[in-house]
């Protein structure tokens, strides 16, 4: 096989390398081995004979199959670069198109995978000798413009041509069009070196190109480029194939236009779409129906990369049965807090069994702890849970006041351990005695605020004269007080005292006067009731009636006033 170059007859008939049917196997054999058969062996074409030269050439074979005669060869003008040689093949043995270099750093190996011809099939072999190893590095380097566009120096390009000799065999326009089809979906010249580097691929691979198409012209190029990066770097291309159809199974099940890129920017594309069916993904949609469906994925994305038969099907059973077999309240549950699901049943299983036997709390209790903060599965054991159960204990609560307690404030398991201990100090300053079931209760309602408003409010109450111990009685006896807005207790406080003329100090009497709005219930009232009877009446009575009640009792004074009127009239 070496010596083409020297080939030197015009006129010749088709040519036989050997007088027996040359197999696949042996052909690249040869080449390998060239000394075994080819090296200094005689080729005979028409009667003329020349010793074939031990010069290092690159050969690029086309194969066609066809039918009939092996076609004749035709030569070039100075017979020294085309020749056509004719093989059979067995049924077992097939071809591709290579590049071989014996002198070049490149590394080429002939590769035939077995499709199975008939042995009456002829294969016609085109072979063109380019001699030294000088012509191949000419012959690759026309690609060394393109990749010092995307960012790769010669020496980069170098390596990645001798590891990947596929890109070599691909035209410049095929390079050219896949690298403008990744920069169209908005991987930049960074991100694109990076890729084409770690995944090189991505240039030649076939089933790369309708994805790129469809996420540019169907998905509006949304992916983002970080995610579009991972995927073709983490998932083998053969996976690529149908994944239009899996985003437009999501789109039919309910995903809106506008939610999809969020949905796919936020999943595990390669485990979630890629490795998986359409028919299981539609399965794990089709069971979720029941729970919330296709809003639970929009919510939490990251659903879609849990398997359906030994994730989503397991934590969902524990839920169900934690219930007691409520499916609707186990889909509250999800639905308020899908990533619920990322935990699995033993994280689960382990919380729960910890409020059983430290809080004494039973499987009845503990759901509805999580149907009000489903969270509760996120916080430590030991960091969260344990201490501040203990500190519910040595406040003096028994298992039904810690159940009490935890359904009015369940965020004291889940706020982080300066936020408790900030407003727990805060409370011992104004005079809460440590380790009491006021500050317990007081604990709880804090909990629902930040630091900055609890600071806000003491203040507040200190301006308009309040002592810290008045601040402690009005928070003990209604607790909520220490939540409320501080901008809005102030608009109560300052229209206690201008709209209605009343006396600050009222406060410490009714303090859940400042819990009711002020447009709809105080101003309502009182100016409702300021016309029947006058600006006097109990803070109380006026709003703690029902609005029935409240009603009803207007409507009445209102008579009586007209049958005063008439008797006095009448005399």
């Amino acid at each position: 096989m070496y010596g083409l170059d020297d080939v030197t007859s015009c006129a010749q008939p088709p040519l036989h390398l050997a007088s027996t049917p040359l197999r696949v196997g042996d052909f690249a054999s040869h080449l390998k081995h060239p000394s075994r058969q080819y090296r200094e062996s005689p080729c005979s074409i028409n009667g003329c004979s020349t010793h074939s030269v031990r010069k290092p050439f690159s050969l690029f074979f086309f194969f066609f199959v066809f039918y009939s005669f092996p076609a004749p060869v035709v030569p070039s003008d100075n017979c020294s670069i085309l020749t056509r040689f004719t093989f059979s093949f067995p049924p077992h043995e097939c071809f591709f198109l290579s590049k071989l270099s014996k002198a070049s750093r490149i590394e080429h190996k002939l590769v035939f995978p077995h499709v199975g011809l008939r042995p009456t099939k002829q294969i016609s072999v085109l072979c063109s000798g380019i001699n030294s190893t000088a012509n191949l590095q000419a012959d690759t380097r026309f690609l060394f413009p393109l990749f010092r566009e995307i960012g790769l120096n010669e020496k980069e390009t170098e390596l990645l041509l001798e590891k990947n000799p596929a890109i070599a065999l691909t035209s410049l326009d095929s390079l050219r069009a896949r690298v403008h089809s990744l920069q169209s979906v908005g991987i930049d010249s960074l991100a694109l070196s990076y890729l084409i580097t770690k995944c090189p691929t991505v240039l030649t691979a076939e089933e790369i190109g309708p994805f790129l198409c469809f996420v540019r012209d169907e998905l509006e190029s949304k992916i983002e480029p970080a995610q579009l990066k991972r995927i073709l770097t983490n998932t083998d291309p053969r996976f690529l194939v149908g994944f239009d159809q899996k985003v437009k199974l999501l789109l039919h099940r309910g995903v809106s236009c506008e939610k999809i890129a969020f949905v796919l920017n936020n999943v595990n594309l390669t485990k979630a779409l890629c490795h998986r069916p359409v028919e299981e993904i539609d399965r794990s949609i089709a069971f979720l129906g029941r729970f919330g469906g296709i809003d639970l994925i929009v919510k939490r994305p990251v659903i879609l990369n849990y398997d359906l038969d030994s994730e989503l099907i397991p934590r969902v059973r524990f839920l169900v049965e934690l219930s007691g077999g409520d499916k609707d309240a186990t889909g509250n549950v999800l639905r308020k807090f899908p990533m619920i699901l990322s935990y699995s049943v033993k994280h689960m299983e382990g919380h729960i069994e910890f409020l059983r036997s430290f809080a004494g709390l039973n499987d009845h209790e503990i759901f509805k702890i999580l149907l009000v903060f489903p969270s509760l599965v996120t916080a430590s054991r030991e960091r969260k849970l344990r201490p501040r159960i203990e500190f519910l204990k040595q406040c003096g609560l028994e298992t039904d006041d810690i159940f009490k307690f935890l359904i009015k404030a369940p965020l004291f398991l889940g706020l982080s351990f300066d936020n408790v201990e900030y407003k727990l100090v805060f409370l011992l300053k104004i005079g809460y005695k440590y380790r009491t079931r006021d500050m317990a209760v007081a604990m709880g309602s804090v909990t629902r605020t930040s630091c900055e408003n609890l600071q806000k409010v003491i203040g507040l109450f200190l301006r308009y004269g309040f002592s810290c111990a008045d601040i402690v009685a009005m928070s003990t006896r209604h607790p909520q007080v220490l939540q409320y807005n501080h901008n809005s207790l102030e608009e109560k406080v300052e229209y206690l005292i201008e709209g209605m003329g009343r006396e600050v100090g009222e406060l410490l009497a009714f303090p859940a006067f400042l819990g009711y709005k002020l447009d709809e219930r105080i101003k309502a009232r009182y100016e409702a009731r300021k016309k029947i009877v006058g600006g006097g009446m109990s803070l109380n009575k006026l709003l703690t009636v029902s609005t029935e009640r409240f009603l009803r009792k207007k409507k009445g004074t209102k008579l009586l006033h007209m049958i005063e009127d008439l008797n006095g009239n009448g005399g």
